[in-house]
């Protein structure tokens, strides 16, 4: 039982919390689901009551998931080889159907589960569900100092999003679900893809014009090149932190969708440390935040 001094610091907290709820009731949120976040049980179950709770108080969380290390898990146990180019897994026919296992089935529906047991009504969904994720093949490229031109390299069953089909998303959202995604499309000929769940979830909120995109990472945000995280950003800032080389590597991808996100119409976009038990509410609900906030003007968080 909480005492008076206790009880009194969660009425504070709640009393908060109410002019964001005001602000975001109604409103629609896409949050890419992955990292620690997704494997340590105390962030798992912290991550489920934040969405059920957003739920609650008015506001449509959006769930896309990754599961990167649980493919290469069972790949590795079923001796098959994995193999990558440009940091994307080749994904030949054999492996696409242990794609197809794991996120559409294993880590989808554990989501769903924990979701449910804490109160909400997830339901999970692939993208071949009413063929709501059309998907073309990703076309790669790489060049070398020995070719004289660009080598295209196939890497098989690896797509990009061609077309989301918003009616698919909102007759779950309208009917009090909480919709959960893994990232794999389909094509007209009914082939399946594998796409990158950083773009899904950022092509989610695009075609839902969402108030968010938040990309759960394992780092604390975008960092300067002295490593002192970065908070408010603008679209051309982040244009030209790409364009000095402070955003490079393996935090492109991400940012890109970020910033494709909020430049096709999404309100902000937030890279945030998903290690931080209750990051997506510290996100939402207080101005302080866990990350980088990337907007079409740009604002630094308190």
């Amino acid at each position: 039982m909480l005492d008076r001094e206790n009880a009194m610091q969660v009425a504070s907290v709640l009393s908060k919390a109410l002019p964001y709820i005001q602000r975001f009731a109604g409103k629609t949120i896409v949050i890419k689901y992955g990292g620690n976040a997704m494997t340590d049980e105390t962030l798992k179950n912290s991550f489920a009551r934040d969405v059920v709770l957003m739920k609650l108080v008015g506001i449509n969380p959006i769930v896309v998931h990754g599961g990167g290390p649980q493919i290469g898990d069972l790949l590795a146990r079923l001796n098959i080889k994995s193999e990558f180019v440009n940091g994307m897994r080749v994904t030949d026919s054999e492996t696409m159907d242990v794609v197809e296992m794991v996120l559409g089935g294993l880590v989808n529906k554990d989501i769903v589960s924990l979701i449910n047991r804490n109160g909400g009504k997830a339901i999970g969904l692939t993208g071949k569900d009413a063929a709501f994720i059309k998907a073309r093949k990703l076309e790669v490229t790489r060049a070398s100092p020995e070719m004289q031109k660009t080598e295209i390299i196939d890497i098989g069953h690896v797509g990009e999003v061609s077309s989301i089909r918003r009616d698919v998303i909102t007759m779950l959202t309208d009917s009090d679900c909480i919709p959960v995604i893994a990232p794999i499309g389909v094509d007209d000929s009914g082939a399946s893809y594998n796409i990158n769940a950083d773009l899904v979830a950022g092509k989610v909120a695009e075609e839902l014009q969402a108030e968010k995109l938040m990309l759960l990472t394992n780092i604390a945000g975008l960092m300067d090149k002295e490593g002192k995280v970065l908070t408010g950003l603008s679209t051309a800032q982040v244009d030209a932190l790409i364009d000095d080389g402070t955003i490079h590597g393996g935090m492109l991808p991400k940012i890109d969708c970020a910033l494709n996100a909020v430049k096709g119409g999404v309100n902000s976009a937030h890279i945030i440390d998903g290690r931080v038990p209750h990051a997506t509410l510290l996100e939402i609900f207080t101005d302080e935040g866990v990350g980088t906030l990337i907007t079409r003007k740009g604002v630094e968080k308190a």
